[in-house]
C-alpha cells in the first residue's frame, strides 16, 4: 500500500504537467484535471473547489459547468514552516483539502504527506477565500501512530459539536472532535469508524439526513487512470461516532460496507467514462443535491476529472446517485436567449441523407420539434427524433469548433453521443463527448433556420438550453387529429385542400425545409377548404392549429 501511495504522488505530478501542456479549450466539468476535490462551496455567486496539488489546487465556476483554475491557497513555492518539522521531505504538494464555512470565516483543512508516515493535517482560515492565515497542525501521525493523518472531512452534528473524519493507508477511517471555536483538535480521543486493521479505506466524508449520519469512504486502487479500481462504500449510524453499519446491518469495523459509487459501464465498455470514482462531497442548493467527486475519464485517456452528479434518497433513507440529470423521455429543447426550439429542417423525414439541426419558432405538438433523450449511462445521451429513427449527429465526428450539427440515421458510433450537464440555474449544457465543445447557436442568432454548431463554451445563454418534458397526447386529441386530412398529397399545382371537422375554426401555416413560414391563413369553421399557396415544388410542412391542438402533416408539391 505504501508503494501505491508513493506512485500516487508521482502519477499526480506527471498528470499535473500533462494538464499544463494539454488542451487549453477543455474547460467543462469533466476536464479540469482535479483529484481529491473538496466539497463545493459558494461565495458571492462563485463556486469553489480545491484539490490535490502544489500549494493546494483551486478551481472556480459561476455555473458549476465551466471550471477554471484560480489562485492557490499558498503562494507558489511556499508552505507553512511548521510542516517540515513534522513531515520530512515535504515539498509543497498537498493532498485532499476540505473547506467549510463557520463562525463567519472559511476553514481549510489540508493534508501534508509524502506517501508514508509521518504525515499531518493542517488548518488555514480566510474571510474571503483569497487571503489565508495558517493556523498550524490539527492532527499528526508519527512512525508509531496507528492511524494515518490525511484526507480530512469536517462537519457539525445535530448538537453543535464539530468533528473530523480522516485516515487512510494504515488502519481505516478515524474520527476526532474539534473545538467549535478554533477548529483545532479538542482532545486526544480518536475513534476507529471503518476498516479496522485494513489499509484500503480512505477519502472519508460524512453527511446527515433523516436522523442518520452517513459515512462514505474509498476502497480499491486509485491513481492509475482507466486501470484504477477506486470505488466508494458507505454505512450509517444514529451517532456521529458510530457504530456505522451497511444496508445489511454489518458493522463497518467487521468487514461491512455497501457500494455507493463505482464504475458502471452498463454492459457497454466502449462508452464507459467514469473509472475509479472517489472523494465525494455534497452541495445542496435550491432543492438539488449536487454530489461532487473525481473520476478518470475514459473518453480522455484516463485524465482525472471533476464529476458532479445528482444525489437522491430512497424510501429506506439510503442515498443513491445518478450521473443522468434527465430520465429517458421525450422533450422540447429551447434556447433561453431566443425562445427558439430544436428542429430538423422542414420536418423532412428522409433518413437516407443528412438534414441540418436548426432552431425555429416553437409550434406545440410538432413532431420535428420533439426529441427523445435516451441515456447510455454516466450522463451520456443519444438525442433522437421523437418519432423517427434519426439522431442528432456531429458531422464526421469532427470535434472542431464550428462543426455543424445534423440529423442522421441512428448509428452505434460516438458521433451521436452527448454529455447532458445541469448548470446551477437549472438550464442544461449539451456537449459532444470528445473535445468538450458544446451545442450552441452561432453568434447568438435569433433567426429561424439557424443551424446549430459545436462551440467553445463561454457560459453565455446561447450555449444553454431549457429541456422540458412533452406531455402525453390524449386519445381524444388523437381522434380529432384523425379527422384532419390534406388532399391531394402529393399535389402538382402548389394548391391543396384541407378537411376539418364540421364547424371547426383553424389556422393554417405552411413552413419550408428551413423551418420558415411561407404561407398563413385563418379559417372560420367552414369544414373543408381549398388552400391556394402558389408555392413551387418541394417538401413542406402544414400545421393545422385548432382549439383542440396542433396537427402536423408533411406535403409534397411536384
Amino acid at each position: 500500500m505504501l508503494s501505491q501511495l508513493r506512485n500516487k504522488v508521482k502519477l499526480l505530478l506527471i498528470l499535473g504537467f500533462l494538464l499544463l501542456i494539454g488542451h487549453s479549450s477543455l474547460a467543462l466539468q469533466g476536464m479540469t484535471g482535479i483529484h481529491d476535490p473538496s466539497t463545493i462551496i459558494k461565495r458571492n455567486g462563485v463556486y469553489h473547489t480545491w484539490g490535490t496539488g502544489d500549494q493546494i489546487y483551486h478551481l472556480t465556476s459561476t455555473d458549476m459547468v465551466h471550471w477554471q483554475t484560480a489562485p492557490t491557497v499558498f503562494a507558489a513555492g511556499t508552505w507553512p514552516g511548521w510542516i517540515n518539522n513534522y513531515v520530512s521531505d515535504f515539498k509543497g504538494f498537498f493532498w485532499a483539502p476540505e473547506c467549510i464555512y463557520r463562525n463567519g470565516k472559511y476553514y481549510m483543512y489540508y493534508s501534508c504527506s509524502t506517501g508514508q508516515r509521518p504525515c499531518a493535517i493542517g488548518l488555514a482560515t480566510s474571510t474571503d477565500l483569497t487571503t489565508w492565515t495558517d493556523q498550524g497542525m490539527v492532527v499528526y501521525s508519527d512512525n508509531s501512530t496507528v492511524y494515518g493523518s490525511i484526507d480530512p472531512a469536517v462537519f457539525d452534528d445535530a448538537n453543535g459539536r464539530f468533528w473530523m473524519v480522516f485516515g487512510s493507508h494504515l488502519t481505516g477511517i478515524w474520527s476526532i472532535e474539534l473545538d467549535p471555536a478554533t477548529g483545532k483538535r479538542l482532545n486526544n480521543v480518536a475513534k476507529n469508524l471503518a476498516g479496522s486493521g485494513q489499509s484500503e479505506h480512505e477519502a472519508a466524508y460524512m453527511m446527515q439526513h433523516g436522523g442518520y449520519y452517513y459515512l462514505f469512504y474509498n476502497r480499491g486502487t486509485c491513481c492509475a487512470g482507466i486501470n484504477s479500481t477506486y470505488y466508494v462504500q458507505m454505512g450509517r449510524s444514529t451517532s456521529p461516532d458510530g457504530p456505522f453499519v451497511d444496508k445489511n446491518g454489518v458493522d463497518l469495523l467487521a468487514g461491512g460496507g455497501t457500494d455507493f459509487l463505482a464504475r458502471d459501464d452498463n454492459n457497454n465498455a466502449r462508452f464507459d467514462s467514469h473509472y475509479g470514482p472517489g472523494h465525494v462531497g455534497l452541495l445542496s442548493e435550491n432543492g438539488v443535491n449536487f454530489l461532487s467527486f473525481h473520476y478518470y475519464d475514459g473518453f480522455h485517456n484516463g485524465t482525472p476529472a471533476l464529476g458532479i452528479s445528482n444525489l437522491s434518497w430512497d424510501s429506506n433513507g439510503w442515498p443513491a446517485v445518478t450521473h443522468d440529470w434527465l430520465p429517458s423521455a421525450t422533450y422540447t429543447i429551447t434556447s433561453p436567449t431566443s425562445g427558439k426550439v430544436w428542429a430538423y429542417a422542414g420536418c423532412n423525414i428522409d433518413v437516407t441523407a443528412r438534414q441540418p439541426l436548426l432552431q425555429t419558432t416553437a409550434v406545440p405538438g410538432q413532431d420535428c420539434q420533439q426529441w427523445r433523450l435516451r441515456s447510455t449511462g454516466n450522463g451520456v445521451y443519444i438525442i433522437g427524433s421523437s418519432s423517427q429513427g434519426i439522431n442528432v449527429d456531429v458531422i464526421d465526428c469532427n470535434e472542431a469548433a464550428g462543426t455543424a450539427l445534423s440529423i442522421r440515421a441512428a448509428s452505434p458510433f460516438t458521433c451521436q453521443r452527448f454529455w447532458v450537464e445541469r448548470a446551477a440555474d437549472g438550464s442544461y449544457v449539451l456537449s459532444y463527448i470528445y473535445g468538450n465543445r458544446v451545442i450552441g447557436v452561432p453568434n447568438a442568432s435569433t433567426t429561424d433556420g439557424t443551424v446549430l454548431q459545436l462551440l467553445d463554451y463561454t457560459g453565455e445563454a446561447n450555449q444553454r438550453w431549457t429541456i422540458t418534458p412533452v406531455s402525453t397526447v390524449t386519445a381524444a386529441r388523437s381522434a380529432h387529429e384523425a379527422q384532419i386530412q390534406l388532399f391531394p398529397n402529393p399535389t402538382r399545382d402548389g394548391n391543396f385542400s384541407v378537411q376539418l371537422p364540421a364547424g371547426t375554426a383553424a389556422t393554417i401555416m405552411v413552413t419550408d425545409m428551413g423551418g420558415r413560414v411561407v404561407y398563413h391563413r385563418e379559417l372560420s369553421g367552414r369544414g373543408s377548404a381549398e388552400i391556394i399557396t402558389g408555392l413551387g415544388a418541394g417538401a413542406y410542412v402544414v400545421q393545422v392549429k385548432t382549439a383542440a391542438g396542433i396537427t402536423t402533416r408533411k406535403l409534397l408539391m411536384l
